[in-house]
């Protein structure tokens, strides 16, 4: 398939390619829009059954960054990168591949395009990593060291995903959290401390994940029900909250989910555009996922700018914040979609 006839392609300003052998790297940066500022976006590190899927993953994700960004008020565009992880283990033995070297590669390729794009950590991807990527290249964001450093931006993501589902849940039932069914589908960083402040809040959890060891830390922790990968969407919960991969709300597991709110942190929700207006007919609020995940690239924008401050960030977080409030209270009033006057919104600040 050719990146033009790519479905997810979006008018990018350009798609890069990088191949070395020698590292097995095998990576895609899409530049979505650079209108409001140099675009950015976290480094996806993940397994793609071919490239294809790569491709389109890095297309979508990255048009998801422009909107975001714009919605956040960054002066930043739209970027992603996604690294397809080489088979094998890792390790430095024949035939296994060197986590150091791919990332010390990619971040070689990434310098080659000159601050047109800044990457950060997302799926698959930690600060050691991005140290990595820095002793190739400056553009890169999300670091703990350093005099503007902001770290790893899963806290603030969490944060601000957290912030949403509590203005849902009042816009929507006209209370607090406290008591209410949260069904949290991902415990990666972000998604096991979004459950750690609804714990916190007082909500009962029921969680799924890949990893049996967080999902017996959240049972032990915040008295989690754990249940299967699949079975998280016929959960009879208050609040779905998708914390894992996108594309999950689709034909087949729309006419499980009975929740009343759809409020997470993955990427790209929506498997295609029409599901909005499916969950606005079965009665869910939808929470337009760019809008509610932005915290992590608003804590990493102030590091790209240098001048990282926790007022600042919480500054553009309480924003944002305002920006879904005033998404919902005009669906409300206009019986249009949360998504599509989201998406006309961010069209708008990136002069689309």
């Amino acid at each position: 398939m050719s990146i033009f006839e790519n479905a997810s392609f979006d008018n990018h300003e350009s798609v890069h390619a990088f191949f070395d052998p020698k590292t097995k790297l095998r990576a895609f940066i899409a530049v979505h829009s650079t209108y409001l500022g140099p675009s950015a976006g976290g480094c996806r590190l993940w397994s793609y059954d071919v490239s294809d899927d790569a491709l389109t993953d890095v297309l979508r994700l990255s048009r998801g960054m422009s909107y975001k960004n714009a919605m956040a008020g960054l002066n930043l565009g739209g970027g992603k990168a996604v690294v397809m992880r080489p088979e094998g283990p890792e390790g430095k033995e024949d035939g296994n591949f060197d986590r150091d070297a791919l990332f010390t590669s990619f971040g070689r390729a990434l310098d080659n395009l000159n601050g047109h794009y800044y990457t950060a950590e997302d799926v698959g991807m930690s600060p050691d990593d991005m140290r990595v990527i820095r002793a190739q290249t400056k553009y890169v964001a999300g670091l703990d060291e350093g005099e503007a450093a902001s770290g790893d931006p899963s806290p603030v993501t969490a944060d601000g995903v957290f912030r949403s589902i509590v203005l849902a849940v009042r816009k929507k039932m006209g209370c607090g959290v406290e008591g209410l069914s949260v069904a949290v589908q991902g415990l990666g960083h972000v998604g096991y401390d979004v459950c750690a402040r609804l714990h916190g809040a007082g909500a009962n959890l029921i969680v799924t994940d890949i990893n049996q060891y967080v999902l017996k830390k959240a049972r032990e922790q915040f008295g989690a029900k754990v249940v299967d990968l699949d079975a998280i969407y016929d959960a009879d919960v208050d609040i779905f909250s998708p914390c894992a991969l996108g594309a999950i709300l689709n034909q087949e597991t729309l006419p499980r989910i009975n929740a009343k709110i759809i409020a997470g942190a993955a990427n790209n929700q929506l498997s295609v555009p029409a599901i909005g207006q499916k969950l606005q007919e079965k009665g869910i609020l939808y929470c337009p996922d760019y809008v509610v995940n932005a915290g992590g690239i608003i804590n990493i924008a102030g590091e790209i700018e240098g001048n990282y401050s926790k007022a600042w960030v919480e500054e553009k977080l309480s924003g944002v914040q305002k920006t879904l409030e005033d998404i919902l209270d005009l669906s409300a009033r206009t019986g249009r979609t949360a998504d599509v006057i989201a998406d006309e919104m961010a069209q708008a600040r990136i002069g689309r």
